[in-house]
């Protein structure tokens, strides 16, 4: 019994520490529940998944467009997917659009409109991985999860001093933020996690001196702490090519095309272009239909996750043939209709290099 009380100790004087912080400097955040209120399971959600790869400050606006166009799931799920596809162009890694949505659907069709309260059963919606069924069963509905996002693991990695580098150490990250979770107020600590992590335990230049755990930062006192954590060395990012095809008709109208729906940018409207690969091979043959093409200077650069892609940019002088050499999904969009279509940022930037020219 001694034992697991001097296990247990620690951890909770530590909890209260972080909730005391948390009630006196929270950020003040338009999908967070405020004083008395009680959290919103659609607006927690919500968050969290735009919140994914993306910071705060960029969510904000989305996340409020988001809430005046559909304020709850069952507006969401009747959306139509090309409405939302629209609402999220700029905010990146287009599938969790297409997962939310899907997310939304299955909440309506299998839960009735309410989001489970469990983590397990948050694991089986759409899109839901573990960091956000934590994080969700926590805020929304008090259960006890560990929410560990890239700001709790650079928080644990310090506190306890872990110098095994990720993603190695994220067993043991995992298990000691689930040790510090208090049995009350689970949401609150998630989201003082976050707070700590966002805006004192930074990536570069921590601010031990107002943090609430400085006594206890076993990274701070050996003088690790920017140092923490450690990463694995990251493999070079290849880069692929590719030439993206703009074409205009007299009356100004531009040919776009809908990606296939499985794959990178699932669904969403593009500029036409080749396959994106090492070399570029027999790009007129990928065009949309034949053409005089001009090539106009310079690339357009944008960085995926695990590649670097550089396109060309092929403008159509004259249209040859006008019938379209395949039967993929096409539309010809006014050029002032543009920004209102589901772009994602790459084609966004094959727009602004036309334009631009």
């Amino acid at each position: 019994m001694r034992s697991s009380m001097a296990r247990k100790g620690p951890e909770s004087s530590r909890s209260s520490q972080l909730l005391a912080w948390y009630d006196a400097n929270a950020r003040v955040l338009p999908w967070r529940a405020r004083g008395a209120e009680v959290a919103d399971p659609y607006r927690v959600w919500l968050s969290e998944i735009m919140l994914q790869q993306t910071t705060v400050q960029a969510v904000k606006a989305y996340f409020e467009k988001f809430v005046a166009l559909w304020p709850t799931v069952e507006a969401l799920a009747a959306a139509p997917l090309d409405d939302v596809l629209k609402a999220w162009a700029g905010l990146g890694y287009y599938a969790r659009a297409r997962n939310l949505h899907a997310c939304a659907k299955d909440v309506v069709s299998r839960f009735a409109g309410r989001f489970p309260a469990t983590e397990e059963a948050l694991r089986t919606l759409p899109g839901i991985g573990p960091y956000t069924a934590g994080a969700i069963a926590a805020i929304a509905f008090g259960g006890r999860h560990a929410a560990v996002d890239g700001n709790v693991e650079r928080v644990i990695s310090r506190i306890y001093a872990i110098e095994t580098p990720l993603p190695l150490s994220k067993p043991e990250i995992r298990a000691r933020a689930q040790a510090l979770v208090p049995e009350q107020r689970a949401g609150d600590f998630a989201q003082a996690m976050m707070d700590l992590g966002a805006t004192i335990c930074t990536p570069r230049q921590p601010n031990c001196l107002i943090c609430p755990w400085t006594e206890h930062c076993d990274g701070r006192i050996s003088g690790l702490a920017p140092t923490l954590p450690r990463k694995a060395p990251k493999k070079a990012v290849p880069t692929r090519r590719g030439v993206a095809f703009w074409i205009a008709r007299e009356d100004g109208a531009v040919l776009l095309r809908r990606r296939p729906e499985k794959g990178l940018l699932g669904g969403m409207m593009e500029v036409p272009s080749t396959q994106w690969a090492a070399r570029v091979t027999d790009a007129e043959a990928q065009s949309p239909l034949a053409a005089e093409w001009r090539k106009l200077k310079g690339v357009v650069e944008h960085t995926f996750t695990h590649f670097h892609l550089e396109l060309s940019v092929w403008h159509a002088e004259k249209v040859i043939d006008g019938v379209l050499r395949d039967d993929g999904d096409y539309r010809w969009t006014k050029r002032e209709a543009l920004d209102g279509e589901a772009l994602p940022t790459v084609m966004r930037k094959v727009v602004a290099h036309v334009q631009g020219r």
